[in-house]
């Protein structure tokens, strides 16, 4: 009787050898050979591994169109015009008085003055989704500077902090990839460069050195996709390699068409000792050959009838062209890197062809879930909200807004609604009687249906007010239908 052996498996467990994996994926077999999986940690994995990353998906993005079009498309529906607070105080002069301070702070917050907090909400995100994470330095400014509120934002690269920089600080502290922790586990600071250290323009690039920088100055914007992970990784890569091999084998289909239709003939001609002396067909003189023998290329005219001597015969090259399955390839590839990406193909490219207005709503309505998640659970709790409480701190320190008993009753201050831009109608006309009927159903109010347009039903019922009240004032009859009655099946688009 055959005896079987416990073997050690990868993972440690005594396994006996006449069983099978439960899991085809775990099997070790002819099949599985090659098949390199690490099971390290995620930041044994992708620390090494991100200055290429960044710089493979940063030249990807300047070369390749579509790796261009999936940061840019995904940046503008992400961010668009901005996350927009909307402060939550019952005191309706308090809460006027600070979006009025906000607003006016929005214009100054860039320490660059580049652009405003709305377009650093973009900068920042183009930054992540193509670096894989951004930091953004809290700058207090002296009163003397006549801001709104004395508080500036810098956007600054990864690779101001270092994410290969790890050792053991002398209080017990220790710092990993640049960051550093408490013997708890808690960020107390980042050590940055002075200036981008990969800058050679920059005039402190000669003596550049590490600061520490504490945790409360510091925002560590970036998509964590597993626990415990401490820096993060472009949007492009899973799709790197691919998009590189798709776009070198695009080039060359491309240079192989141009060749294709330059228009190149080849005249051969016996040897000249099998005849007389070539002439010219034209003028009837000796051909001038070249100095080795050949006569010089001459362009062909439209409407040419060019004779030939005798002897003479014209081949016409005949390069490869496309191919008919080029299409399908090029299609089949781009769905391989919109699915890596998380972008659907028809946004990628632009391709719309048989597609329908009902597919597309699945599609778009999928992709909005996927930025809306990025949109709260990135940009809201990682920005936006640690700005908004440097912001009103700043605000109440420096005297630009009063506020009674703000330490023990901050909480209750900072209590704020972000709201993203809203999205565009598919079809207007059914997405406004659809919002409508929840209204009237109890299943939403006016106040959320404004909002997710981006905009504040408060404003919108002001500014109503003042167009009736200056259009009675001018005489002016707008009508308005009380109801508008849905349309039938056959009406639909």
């Amino acid at each position: 009787m055959a005896r079987h052996y416990p073997t050690l498996s990868r993972c440690g467990f005594l396994l006996p050898s006449n069983i099978k994996a439960s899991y085809e994926g775990a099997g070790e077999g002819r099949r599985s050979t090659g098949w390199d999986a690490p099971d390290n940690g995620i930041n044994s994995i992708n620390t090494p591994a991100l200055r290429n990353l960044r710089a493979r998906s940063r030249a990807a993005v300047r070369n390749d169109p579509y790796a261009f079009n999936v940061i840019d498309k995904r940046v503008s529906n992400l961010i668009g015009t901005g996350i927009t607070p909307r402060p939550r105080i019952e005191d309706d002069t308090l809460r006027k008085l600070l979006q009025e301070l906000w607003d006016d702070w929005v214009d100054e917050s860039d320490a660059d003055d580049r652009t405003d907090f709305y377009g650093q909400q973009a900068l920042v995100a183009r930054t992540v989704e193509t670096s894989g994470e951004c930091f953004v330095r809290l700058r207090p400014r002296s009163l003397e500077e006549g801001l709104a509120v004395p508080l500036q934002l810098q956007a600054l690269a990864p690779e101001f902090v270092p994410h290969d920089k790890y050792e053991t600080t002398r209080d017990g502290n220790f710092i990993r990839a640049g960051i550093e922790f408490t013997p708890g586990g808690k960020r107390v600071a980042y050590w940055m460069y002075l200036a981008h250290p990969r800058d050679v323009t920059s005039l402190s690039a000669g003596y550049n050195q590490l600061v520490r920088v504490p945790a409360t100055q510091v925002l560590h914007i970036f998509e964590p996709v597993e626990p415990g992970q401490l820096r993060g990784v472009p949007r492009l890569s899973p799709v790197l390699k691919r998009l590189r091999s798709l776009d070198n084998y695009d080039d060359a289909v491309l240079f192989r068409q141009e060749v294709a239709n330059l228009f190149a003939g080849f005249i051969s001609r016996p040897p000249p000792e099998s005849g007389p002396a070539p002439r010219d067909p034209v003028t009837g003189q000796l051909l001038t050959l070249d100095h080795d023998g050949f006569t010089p290329m001459v362009a062909l005219e439209p409407g040419t009838m060019q004779e030939l001597a005798p002897g003479e015969e014209v081949e016409f090259s005949k390069p490869p062209d496309a191919g008919n399955n080029y299409p399908d390839f090029m299609r089949q590839q781009l769905m391989a890197a919109a699915a890596g990406t998380g972008t659907p193909y028809e946004i990628l490219t632009g391709d719309m062809r048989e597609v329908n207005d009902r597919a597309l709503r699945v599609v778009l309505n999928e992709f909005r879930r996927r930025l809306e998640q990025l949109q709260f659970g990135v940009y809201v709790h990682q920005l936006c909200r640690p700005v908004r409480a440097a912001w009103l701190d700043m605000a109440v320190l420096s005297g630009a807004v009063e506020l009674a008993n703000y330490a023990q009753r901050r909480r209750e201050y900072l209590r704020t609604r972000w709201v993203p831009q809203g999205w565009a109608y598919i079809q207007p006309v059914q997405d406004v009687q659809a919002r409508r009927m929840e209204v009237q159903a109890g299943f939403g109010s006016r106040s959320e249906m404004c909002l997710r347009n981006g905009y504040d039903a408060e404003a919108v019922d002001a500014e109503n007010a003042a167009d009736l009240a200056r259009a009675n004032r001018l005489g002016l009859n707008y009508t308005t239908l009380d109801a508008v009655e849905p349309l039938d099946d056959k009406e639909q688009p």
